[in-house]
């Protein structure tokens, strides 16, 4: 299996789904608006999910992941079985426990996340009902997890890589067509993410079937590898909390400036989510299987070349993606968002942000691809220790920068922290003799400089002026923007091309 190839397969699903994502948005702001049951909605759907980021995303595919690659490795496939047994075994169990809990305990948990709703009439009562309708969301997207790590560990990329596809399509077309049939109209959106959930989780089954690990769940309180996982999800669940910590504390900050500066950041966040997703999280989703392999083989070489070949791609992609993050902020910012109430002052204000955050992009991007790096290797508690020394780091360049920078100094230190983190990372790998850097890195970053270079200058001149973009119409800002990311794209890669890069020496197998 070619992983540049996978690589591509995995971003296009991401960026499928994340443009769904932007038209979800736009339909569920059209139907419904802003107003109490949107309120009561949002509020519903936080908390589950909350707990799908905390558990079922990153925490258990980094507890999962390596020692299922070790038990298929070292141990065989009837031992690989029962330790998918017993793990969905308890797994399901304890989710059900919780689905059922938080079912039952819906208006306390809303007393507590959102108090001042109760001095609403009708606002308390509405989102108690609309949780009890969400909730299960979670029980169904950790069954999703559990397949997405089985079948990411067999090399079948692209099926958990499309199925966010499945949620934001459900929200669609609950929006559009379902609402007319709820009363309140809101209950369709809750309605939705219990559809999406089921959705997921459906998708993957016959994918299972295939790799012949439909789990079928099964008690085994003894089962060593089982309790291996829990071990490590504990401080895994801790490290993906501290990002959330982060963005919380960001919040408070930013709710003592000016009124607007969370929207811009949010606006700002959701630009940069675009290359997170397509290059971090997808680079980091096909290394941690491979790498964890060559862990259970023991093959150090591979090991520390399949982490240098991550590394050298995210370079490639993500400093030129940064760089034109920061020079076609306005364009992207006015093309997407200035329209009605959100005016050039917005766009200017959410342009400061998006210029802050593109300076610590590589280094978001590149935490994604060097934390699998110890995941793989079951240690997940230095990336923990590393990820709380940056989170008290972040918070004291936030004292630093908000004052003289505002609302972008809050993204600065974020993008900043995340260069940080990156850095005691690769400092880690190399101090433990884990990663060996390959020969030819001075005349890589050398040759990549000049191409993004060139890139930057046809693009400083291709975009234009601020102004010009904000007097455009959608249609035509649109166009525009298309072609200067065109050109832009083509000019890099020509570059890249006659600076002697090729793609096959780009490609790489992933350990089988």
């Amino acid at each position: 299996m070619n992983l540049l190839k996978t690589l591509a397969a995995v971003s296009s699903m991401t960026l499928i789904s994340r443009i769904l994502g932007f038209v979800r948005d736009l339909v569920i702001a059209r139907v419904f608006g802003a107003g109490l049951a949107t309120d009561a909605f949002f509020v519903a759907f936080k908390l589950p999910n909350l707990l799908r980021r905390l558990f079922a995303e990153g925490a258990f595919a980094q507890a999962f992941v390596p020692i299922l690659a070790e038990y298929k490795n070292r141990r065989g496939e009837q031992e690989t079985r029962l330790l998918v047994d017993h793990v969905s075994g308890v797994l399901a169990l304890a989710l059900f426990v919780a689905t059922l809990i938080g079912v039952l305990a819906a208006p306390l948990i809303i007393y507590v996340t959102a108090p001042g709703f109760a001095a609403t009439p009708g606002k308390f009562e509405l989102t108690v009902d609309l949780l009890r309708i969400t909730f299960p969301y979670i029980f169904f997207i950790s069954l999703t997890a559990l397949a997405g790590g089985i079948l990411n560990t067999y090399s079948r990329f692209s099926v958990p890589a499309f199925t966010p596809v499945l949620l934001n399509l459900s929200f669609i077309g609950f929006a559009l067509w379902g609402a007319p049939y709820f009363d309140p109209p809101v209950t369709a959106l809750a309605w939705a993410v219990f559809a999406g959930g089921i959705a997921q989780l459906a998708l993957q089954v016959p994918f299972l079937v295939r790799v012949g690990l439909l789990p079928r769940f099964k008690l085994d309180l003894k089962d060593e590898g089982m309790w291996r996982i829990l071990r490590q999800m504990g401080p895994a669940v801790f490290g993906v909390s501290i990002s959330q910590v982060s963005l919380v504390i960001n919040v408070i900050f930013a709710s003592f400036l000016v009124s607007g500066s969370v929207s811009w950041l949010y606006y700002a966040d959701r630009l940069m989510e675009f290359p997170i997703g397509l290059l971090g999280v997808a680079l980091g989703t096909i290394l941690l299987p491979s790498l964890a392999r060559h862990h259970a083989e023991r093959s150090t070489q591979a090991y520390s070349e399949l982490l240098d070949w991550g590394m050298r791609l995210t370079l490639l992609l993500a400093a030129p993606a940064a760089v034109a993050l920061a020079l076609l902020a306005v364009p992207l910012v006015a093309t997407l968002f200035h329209y009605g109430a959100f005016g050039a002052e917005d766009v200017y204000a959410t342009r400061r942000a998006v210029i802050a955050y593109s300076v610590g992009l590589i280094g978001l991007v590149m935490v994604k691809v060097l934390a699998p790096g110890f995941y793989a290797r079951q240690d997940i508690k230095t990336p923990v220790r590393i990820a709380i020394i940056t989170l008290g780091l972040t918070q004291l360049m936030n004292l630093a920068f908000i004052w003289p920078f505002k609302h972008a100094g809050l993204a600065l230190a974020i993008g900043l922290g995340a260069c940080i983190n990156a850095a005691l990372l690769l400092r880690g790998l190399l101090r433990r003799d884990i990663y060996r850097p390959q020969a030819g890195w001075p005349v890589f970053v050398l040759k990549l400089a000049i191409a993004v270079y060139i890139m930057a200058a046809v693009l400083w001149v291709a975009s234009g002026t601020d102004a010009s973009w904000l007097a455009m119409g959608a249609a035509a800002r649109a166009g525009h923007l298309t072609g200067v990311v065109l050109l832009g794209a083509v000019t890099y890669f020509a570059a890249l091309w006659l600076l002697g890069f090729r793609t096959a020496d780009f490609s790489k197998r992933a350990a089988e």
